[in-house]
């Protein structure tokens, strides 16, 4: 089980500054560091169907140099002071964090307020052309011509319709990001990078009032933005089936079976997150035991949910090996998620899911920047950095019968997609 807060002995405190910047301070003197943990609650989401790919064309314009801090110069100051940093982005969230020695709070402080108030001056043709042939190579060869590289982009594609927030990939369409002008580039900046969209966390070795104060120094005075743009109510989903087959250039077939369930945070998100550990996570789980080790019709299989805001994709992947039919491989995940919504997991198989998301949970508390970045997290998609200690519990009392429910419900035949890629045919 999770500790509390308090058994942890572990101080969160909440603040805001009067330009919406939201504050997480968490003190923590068990090692000379700190780590710096900016989210803005600003993704793939945020942006239009003709317009994808600048929420992570940002990720990358954020380290190319603001009125005060020159090209590269932010991850060469962090490194010459002994720290990392970097930065990531999400359908949901962008994030940017650093870890360094304490005494260099005010440095991670200034890079990241400079950038927050300060990107515009700096932003140019020149660099928007940078790193626009930065991100392109990224989607060649991330994307392109990366074996099974177009398949979960496709599967986004057939799941959600064409104006679903997550029916666009995140690093965004090739001729979107050639097509991305300054303008639009400075309109999104100015419109989602605000203090008022984002979430700054301090993890580590500082005293929580002196930190607030140099927290206001720096952020302070940054000008509060426009009320964030709402996201449209995407259209629900109504079931529809549908099969696909896609050519790759790869050596053996894979299906995908996919279906939309309900967003991180909601009680059946836990449910979905718990089933696809107890289905396949290890090499022990029933999916993996048979059919990797029994059957042996399958080179590897693996289910999991993703963590989104306003919906999630439940998600089966599985390798056919040399001369299986993809069908067959079909027939047998679907006859044990048949036999999951008749009688849900072994006890076994639930005891060992639950006792490895806990303890995954657990690992990730212990580690500074990830402990950051938690607590980002739950402060931006719920209001409450405390709530990462109920994820454990939440997840402890899930039983057979809730998981049974939850397949009964969400994962039947006449809701989902089948996508098989296949060895493209040699001319």
């Amino acid at each position: 089980m999770l500790p509390s807060a308090d058994d942890m002995h572990l101080d969160i405190e909440r603040h805001a500054l009067d330009n919406g910047l939201q504050i997480v301070l968490q003190p923590d003197t068990t090692l000379p560091l700190v780590a710096v943990n900016l989210w803005y609650h600003v993704g793939s989401k945020n942006e239009q169907p003709s317009t994808t790919g600048l929420a992570h064309l940002f990720e990358h314009m954020l380290f190319q140099g603001s009125a005060n801090v020159g090209v590269n110069d932010h991850f060469r100051l962090v490194q010459q002071a002994g720290g990392t940093a970097n930065g990531s982005t999400w359908f949901d969230r962008t994030n940017y964090y650093e870890t360094l020695p304490a005494h260099f709070l005010d440095l991670a402080l200034w890079l990241e307020s400079d950038r927050m108030g300060f990107l515009l001056p700096a932003l140019d043709l020149e660099k928007l052309e940078n790193q626009r042939s930065v991100v392109m190579n990224e989607r060649r060869q991330r994307v392109d011509n990366q074996p099974y590289g177009r398949a979960l982009e496709r599967l986004n594609e057939i799941l959600y319709s064409d104006h679903h927030p997550y029916h666009w990939p995140v690093i965004g369409y090739m001729d979107d990001i050639a097509g991305a002008t300054l303008d639009d580039v400075r309109v999104f900046f100015s419109t989602y990078y605000p203090p008022n969209n984002a979430v700054l966390t301090l993890a580590g070795d500082f005293e929580p009032q002196r930190a607030l104060e140099r927290i206001d120094h720096f952020f302070g005075s940054i000008s509060t933005g426009d009320p964030i743009p709402p996201i449209a109510e995407p259209r629900k989903e109504g079931p529809s089936t549908q099969r696909e087959v896609m050519e790759d250039a790869v050596e053996l077939s894979r299906l995908y079976l996919a279906t939309v369930v309900p967003p991180f945070g909601d009680q059946d998100w836990y449910k979905a997150d718990l089933l696809t550990t107890a289905l396949s996570a290890g090499k022990t789980s029933p999916l993996y035991r048979d059919l990797v080790y029994t059957r042996q019709i399958a080179t590897d299989v693996s289910a999991f949910v993703l963590p989104t805001e306003l919906a999630a994709t439940f998600l089966v992947v599985a390798t056919a090996k040399p001369g299986v039919d993809v069908q067959e491989l079909e027939k047998v995940i679907d006859d044990h998620l048949a036999e999951t919504a008749i009688s849900g997991p072994t006890a076994q198989d639930l005891d060992r899911a639950q006792n490895k998301v806990i303890t995954a949970l657990s690992d990730q508390f212990q580690k500074l920047d990830d402990r950051a970045d938690l607590l980002s997290m739950f402060t931006t998609y719920f209001d409450d950095p405390k709530r990462v200690f109920s994820e454990a519990e939440i997840y402890s009392q899930i039983d057979g019968e809730d998981l049974a429910n939850f397949a009964q419900r969400h994962l039947n035949q006449d809701d989902r997609v089948a996508l098989t890629v296949v060895p493209k045919q040699r001319s």
